[in-house]
């Protein structure tokens, strides 16, 4: 029993570390939100409709008779089809030498277990629609009778029960009718008691996710249509009207998209909300024939831009809010469906998917529904990434590369945003630099939920003296920005992108006032490329009566040398040249932040904080600037 609890608690930290311009059918009416139009989806959802529409042969979640059929031909001509089958089919070896899954939360989570089925039914699913092996299907049955045998899959905490609903829902369509009748039975009473019903309480806080606006309405609605199509037969009223329901709630949390495709929660939460979002259009489109208008939602497809620009040289992520360090070495499956829907073949990770299989190590949860979306894809053109790109919305960012053969792998993200933004961080002004293929100025990222919830800290609730702004990962102690009279920033205070020029040498402008409610008149910070090598930082400040104190920040885990005028870090034989050009007088200070100074604080080998700390009373007409170049070889 520990060693299953053990295996599961490396799973679920895993996983948490661990993720086109088009319209709207302009006839779907709008909602006003917070003072926002948010475009509808088509909803003709009744039962009348369901029973008319509702494709009556199986599969037809993800894949039907026209899909397989292609599937099936391309598994015998496109090389990364066959490669991609035979990592499933290593992985289907695997998952057969596993005991069968059992009800051991970690936490107030089952999510692990969860997750773990949905990952066997999309490798084992596959493996069986492929080759038929009675075997196989004997397993699938196994694995389903255990989890339908629990007493709930956890509806306190949805994400649960959504991921196993999508697990259950896949089993019984892929396996077509062939499991034995008790299990498809249970199966088909399990989805509902277990998966759909609960959502309905309204006494128990449990729907409070299907007009939410982050990934948990992405995630839990996925689970609720695919419940429902497995067992619209059994109960075509309450189908109707769950699906119904998921396609008016749904749009609450498209719309964060907007207007550029930002994801607010960052890049591996938008692999993980996303990731469900083309899964529920793959799943409306093979049951239906329409997605109702998910896939052409307003900026949904140029999310994709954005998920590519956050992948840095050095195979990190951009990783602000509570995003993962780096990437899988395979293949983006997620990416592979916007490269179907595009034909851009920069949304198409060929090399990646071709790695050897027996390389890929265990694949992600929607593996057997990736290869289906790989099996579409037809190469309609490419499309540059731009090389200075910026996104507005919830979580604003700005993007600076070398473009894709530049020489010096120059990368640079900066952010706007607030702390009260889901998965949000007091980050407002900070930013990411790499050069030369080592990341200079990094972002602490994310660390572990349950390590933090089983000691009694309280990590969700945002207040401006919430015990979330305790953490380095969390607060603007440990980001690369300014901290005024060594205060937290305002928590609602959202920096915003005020200017914005591409171009050879582009620069973006923050206006950072809101963050400093209180604590300043006004502040700027502006970033340029300056060359192929450099990056410089430019703030600009108007003091309040309250200012005491201004503190520049740089997070980095290279070794740091002070020198006059600034200071010299060094990390994997390469060099980079930090100038104080504002005051060349005043002498940097380094922070070692290993250990950090919680308990609690993730730990990150040589995690340093460079310091620039200006007194207000040395600034002249109440007015300050400081400026500070980044420059390499």
């Amino acid at each position: 029993m520990k060693a299953k609890i053990h295996s599961l608690l490396s799973l679920f930290c895993i996983i948490l570390i661990v993720p086109l311009i088009a319209q709207a059918d302009v006839n779907n009416p709008s909602s006003k939100v917070a003072g926002k139009d948010i475009p509808r989806l088509q909803n003709p959802i009744s039962v009348e409709y369901l029973k008319k529409n509702l494709r009556k042969s199986m599969p037809r979640l993800v894949l039907n008779s026209t899909i397989e059929r292609n599937l099936k031909r391309k598994l015998k001509t496109d090389p990364v089809v066959k490669n991609m089958y035979k990592a499933i089919q290593l992985n289907a070896v695997e998952v057969q030498k596993q005991p069968l899954l059992e009800r051991i939360k970690i936490g107030r989570r089952l999510l692990s277990v969860s997750r773990e089925m949905l990952y066997r039914m999309n490798i084992l699913g596959m493996v069986y629609r492929i080759e038929k092996d009675p075997v196989i299907l004997s397993r699938i049955n196994e694995e389903v009778v255990a989890v339908c045998n629990f007493s709930d899959w956890n509806p306190s905490h949805y994400l649960d029960v959504a991921e196993m609903s999508v697990a259950v829902a896949i089993a019984l369509d892929w396996t077509a009718g062939k499991l034995p009748k008790s299990t498809i039975g249970l199966a088909k009473t399990s989805l509902i008691e277990k998966g759909i019903k609960p959502s309905y309480n309204k006494h128990g806080n449990t729907g409070w996710w299907i007009n939410g606006t982050n990934n948990w309405n992405q995630v839990c609605n996925a689970g609720m249509i695919a419940a429902s199509i497995a067992i619209a037969e059994k109960d075509p009223e309450l189908a109707a009207k769950t699906i119904s329901r998921s396609l008016e709630g749904m749009p609450e949390a498209l719309a964060e998209y907007g207007p550029d495709g930002v994801y607010p929660e960052g890049s591996t939460y938008w692999g993980y909300g996303t990731g469900f979002t083309v899964l529920t259009a793959a799943m409306l489109e093979s049951a239906f024939g329409t997605d109702f208008g998910l896939a052409n939602y307003p900026a949904f497809k140029e999310s994709a831009v954005f998920r590519v620009l956050c992948n840095a040289p050095s195979g990190w992520y951009y990783n602000y809010s509570d995003c993962g360090d780096k990437r899988s070495e395979n293949g983006d499956i997620t990416l592979a469906w916007f490269a179907t829907k595009t034909g851009n073949k920069a949304f198409f990770e060929k090399e990646r998917f071709l790695r050897p299989a027996k390389e890929m190590g265990k694949l992600p949860r929607n593996a057997g529904a990736g290869l289906v979306w790989i099996s579409q894809y037809e190469e309609k053109g490419g499309q540059k990434m731009p090389a200075a790109w910026k996104g507005d919305g919830a979580t604003p960012i700005v993007i600076f590369t070398g473009g894709e053969d530049g020489p010096h792998q120059y990368y640079f993200g900066g952010k706007g945003g607030s702390g009260s933004v889901n998965h949000g961080n007091m980050d407002g002004g900070s930013f990411v630099f790499e050069l030369n293929g080592v990341r200079w100025v990094v972002d602490p990222g994310n660390q572990s939920y349950y390590e933090l919830e089983k000691n009694g800290f309280d990590l969700w609730s945002r207040c401006q003296s919430c015990e979330r702004w305790t953490l380095l990962t969390k607060n603007n102690y440990g980001h690369s920005t300014i901290t005024v009279n060594n205060q937290l920033h305002l928590v609602d205070g959202k920096a915003t992108i005020v200017d914005f020029k591409p171009g050879n040498n582009p620069e973006v402008t923050i206006n950072m006032t809101p963050t400093f409610k209180g604590q300043l008149k006004s502040a700027e910070r502006r970033f340029v490329k300056d060359s192929p090598t450099s990056l410089l930082i430019d703030d600009q400040f108007e003091l309040s009566e309250n200012t005491k104190l201004i503190t520049w920040q740089l997070m980095t885990t290279a070794d740091v040398e002070i020198v006059e005028g600034g200071a010299i870090l060094k990390k994997g034989g390469e060099t980079l040249k930090l100038e104080n050009l504002s005051h060349p007088e005043l002498t940097v200070s380094v922070i070692s932040l290993y250990p950090a100074p919680l308990r609690l604080d993730r730990q990150i080998e040589g995690l340093k904080r460079i310091e620039i700390r200006i007194p207000a009373w040395t600034l002249k007409n109440n007015k300050g600037e400081i400026k500070v170049r980044l420059s390499g070889e």
